[in-house]
């Protein structure tokens, strides 16, 4: 039941009793109407607006007016009905739009700070590392700089090596290189008559996968695994660099890191595991060669070859000495005991950066290559260019000997592989990879059976045919480093994405 006011028969939105009368009117007309008249209009007696008593209803719903059930009322009910209804969607897209635009700029302030808080502590990890490294260094390049055959004058403590400062190749050195190599050259033929019985058939290499993947070796802040190399006396045992400036040494078989070890101050570019004892060395391009302790975790040795970036790195088969090649373009041999460079040489002629050097498995002759696409071939005793192979068409990346001494494979960013025969001094091999393929990697089994190359993706050629066996594109980024596992047991890759993988049946 609705209330009716007595004046204008509508139902009232503010609805009051006059006592009076006892009649509802809406307060409005009630109030003009007794300011007119002072009276109360169905019984004309007097009546005060103090007189008036308010109704307290819920809600009052009034009635449509008899004109609104017509067709056009509806119809223009219905559009007025429909334009508050687009009206309120505008208001409430504008709403959204100005929300998302603050949020957006909420974001970008916050992203904005994470950046400066993460630089900020890059900045102070590095500050801390250089701090924590500075008192071993200097300790190490002290006995470097005035070697025992150098007068007293030649250099003072903590100062890099100079270029003239040179030990020499003496008579005993060369003897002992010498006789390794007369031992090397006798087994190699022994074992180049036979292939090993435990070496993997090229039908059960074909069927190798990805067994194993390993992400957080190295930091995440600064991504990328730049070179690899595996323990020859203990395979399960993995050697990286990576460009967080760390030398990782990592348990393939633990599936744990057994050291990390800092003290570069920029990117490690090589790596190698020595074979018999628990050293590992390393190079940067901060011009320096490391040599670490895997036990203690520490640097135990700098070598200060170079006056700029190292691009290259091989072990020679005595285990004394290294091979280092620069961007400075020169070559050195260094006492990896003593830290003492003995002998340091450049082809004056060619005047390039040398970007990768590497032992002959005899360790009488070795490789490098050029940013001008020259692969040359060096006598150690002699110190002297003995050959050269022209061929590629881009800096050179790799190289790599086979075991049996005869062949040299080499990568370049020409998107090819090139073997050559040492005893006939000529390339009798080209593998030509898709377009813009980066060699990275190249290295031969133990056996001299496989070569296995690394960049874009992995693949596995069988020597003699130089046919693919294997390819692999597990890595999402270029891969820098692979190496084979004893008699080809299992293949093992490292990459720029962070990873490290390893292939088995």
């Amino acid at each position: 039941m609705s209330l009716v006011c007595a004046i204008s028969n509508e139902v009232p939105e503010h609805p009051c009793v006059s006592p009076v009368s006892n009649q509802v009117f809406e307060r409005r007309l009630i109030e003009k109407f007794i300011a007119e008249n002072g009276v109360d209009p169905m019984n004309s007696q007097p009546l005060s607006e103090e007189q008036l008593i308010d109704i307290k209803v819920s809600h009052p719903i009034r009635p449509k007016a008899p004109s609104s059930t017509s067709i056009p009322a509806i119809l223009k009910a219905l559009q007025d009905e429909w334009d508050a209804v687009m009206l309120h969607s505008f208001t409430l897209r504008q709403q959204l739009q100005t929300t998302r635009q603050e949020l957006s700029h909420a974001l970008y302030q916050h992203d904005a700070a994470c950046r400066v808080i993460a630089r900020l502590t890059k900045e102070v990890t590095a500050a801390r590392e250089a701090l924590a490294t500075l008192k071993p260094q200097a300790g190490l390049v002290a006995p470097q700089a005035m070697p025992a055959s150098q007068p007293a004058g030649g250099g003072s403590g903590g100062e890099p090596m100079e270029v003239s400062v040179q030990v020499g190749m003496t008579p005993e050195i060369i003897q002992k290189l010498q006789d390794k190599a007369t031992v090397l050259t006798t087994e190699r033929k022994k074992r180049g008559k036979t292939v090993p019985e435990e070496l993997v058939r090229t039908e059960d290499l074909s069927k190798y996968r990805q067994v194993a993947s390993h992400a957080g070796l190295h930091s995440a802040s600064v991504p990328g695994i730049l070179c690899m190399d595996l323990c020859p006396s203990d395979t399960n045992k993995v050697l990286t660099g990576g460009a967080d400036k760390n030398v990782v040494v990592f348990d393939k078989k633990e599936e744990q890191i057994i050291a990390t070890l800092k003290g570069h101050t920029k990117k490690v570019t090589s790596v190698i595991y020595h074979p018999s004892q628990s050293v590992v060395f390393s190079a940067s391009p901060d011009s320096t060669i490391r040599v670490w302790s895997v036990t203690g975790g520490n640097c135990i040795q700098v070598v200060r070859a170079h006056e700029a970036s190292v691009t290259g790195l091989s072990l020679h088969a005595t285990g004394d000495y290294l091979l280092s090649s620069s961007e400075d373009q020169y070559w050195a041999f260094s006492d990896i005991q003593t830290g003492q460079v003995l002998t340091k040489v450049t082809d004056e002629a060619a005047g390039v950066a040398l970007t990768c050097a590497q032992f002959h498995p005899d360790g009488l002759i070795f490789g490098t290559g050029t940013s001008d696409s020259q692969i040359k071939i060096w006598d150690l005793k002699e110190r002297t260019n003995v050959a050269n192979f022209p061929g590629h068409s881009g800096p050179v990346t790799s190289i790599a000997f086979s075991e049996n001494g005869y062949y040299l494979a080499t990568g370049a960013q020409d998107s090819s592989v090139k073997l050559w025969d040492l005893r006939k001094l000529k390339n009798f091999k080209t593998i030509a990879l898709d377009n813009n393929y980066e060699v990275k990697s190249l290295v031969f089994d133990q056996s001299g059976t496989y070569l296995a190359v690394g960049g874009s993706d992995i693949r596995v050629y069988i020597c003699k045919q130089w046919s693919e066996v294997l390819n692999f594109s597990d890595h999402s980024g270029l891969v820098t480093g692979v190496a084979f596992g004893d008699n080809a047991q299992f293949l093992s890759s490292a990459g720029m994405d962070r990873s490290l993988k390893f292939y088995s049946l």
